[in-house]
């Protein structure tokens, strides 16, 4: 359900809008993404990134099976597509930064590991799982019943997609029926755009006006649509539209809702492979830095504090298996 772009796409974005701008000289350089003209500090996309850490728990890195605690480290699978603000490469188009990367190293933290990423594509992230080649998995991973079945979850953030629009457009989304008429773009083959489907029948059931439904090749194509006036908003998911407004300044975030749509709360979460016995060692460590607020920081940094959790669940109710 996210967006993937390759970083090269992301920074022409930000270099035509004239958002990318650079601090320092040399290898030392750091770069920010802010609004033209905003003062104070922008959202750092610079290799060195000041990242926030945590500190060892004893009581909780004990709950870490035996052979991971004497091996130091916490093996850990990322998604080798490029998804601001989740995970892709800073301004030396060699570093990996972004919220997943963060979280990730604030939980190994916790647990008194060092964290070892390796970069691999989407599906091979569970072949890793599945093989017993990576620890965990925190990539952006929706927890499903599907899933369940041969992986354990600790949650660590709320699943959810945005309508952005043009900021001060005065109009809020939170039924289908406030969207009725509207032009509105979303990916197509994403959850997003069966929820907009679904909301666009039942507008007509209901006597509205059907929603006008268009698609785009590349997210850079949906964001100069939506400056030109060409749509009225784009449905896409949460974290990638908040990065946008945080970093563009032009639109905002008139409404939000699950991803995995009426009725239930779609929940991210650190995936592990079932039984492997660090689901719980997950959970407490993710619930310590919530308690702590380095993870409020960490969500703070990447715009995503509005996808925040009060605690961590082990495998909660996830998306419905598809229908046959």
């Amino acid at each position: 359900m996210s967006v993937r772009r390759t970083l090269s796409a992301a920074l022409a974005t930000l270099t035509a809008a004239g958002l990318l701008t650079a601090c320092g000289a040399g290898d030392a350089a750091t770069s920010e993404v802010k609004p033209k003209g905003q003062q104070g500090a922008g959202i750092n996309i610079g290799p060195d990134q000041h990242r926030i850490r945590g500190t060892k728990v004893d009581a909780i890195a004990a709950k870490v099976p035996e052979a991971i605690r004497e091996r130091g480290t916490l093996r850990l699978g990322a998604s080798a597509d490029a998804s601001p603000p989740l995970g892709f490469y800073a301004t030396d188009d060699k570093t990996r930064i972004g919220s997943e990367i963060d979280m990730a190293t604030l939980i190994a933290d916790t647990l008194g590991l060092e964290p070892q990423f390796e970069e691999v594509s989407w599906e091979n992230l569970f072949v890793g799982l599945d093989s017993a080649k990576f620890d965990g998995v925190l990539s952006n991973v929706t927890v499903t019943e599907e899933r369940k079945e041969k992986y354990d979850f600790a949650t660590y953030r709320l699943d959810n997609i945005a309508f952005e629009a043009e900021k001060g457009s005065g109009w809020k989304v939170k039924e289908p029926k406030d969207v009725a008429g509207r032009t509105i773009a979303v990916s197509s083959g994403t959850n997003q755009e069966k929820i907009l489907v679904d909301w666009s029948e039942q507008n007509v059931k209901a006597g509205h006006k059907p929603v006008d439904i268009k698609y785009f090749q590349k997210d850079t194509d949906y964001y100069l649509a939506l400056q030109s006036g060409r749509i009225d908003a784009y449905l896409g998911p949460s974290p990638s539209a908040n990065y946008h407004v945080a970093s563009a300044g032009r639109s905002e975030i008139v409404g939000t809702l699950s991803g995995a749509g009426d009725g239930l709360q779609g929940k991210i979460a650190a995936t592990t492979k079932k039984g492997s016995g660090l689901v719980e060692a997950y959970a407490a460590a993710i619930d310590h830095v919530v308690q702590d607020g380095s993870y409020a920081e960490v969500l703070k940094r990447w715009g995503l504090l509005d996808e925040a959790v009060a605690k961590s669940e082990i495998n909660p109710t996830g998306l419905p298996k598809p229908k046959n």
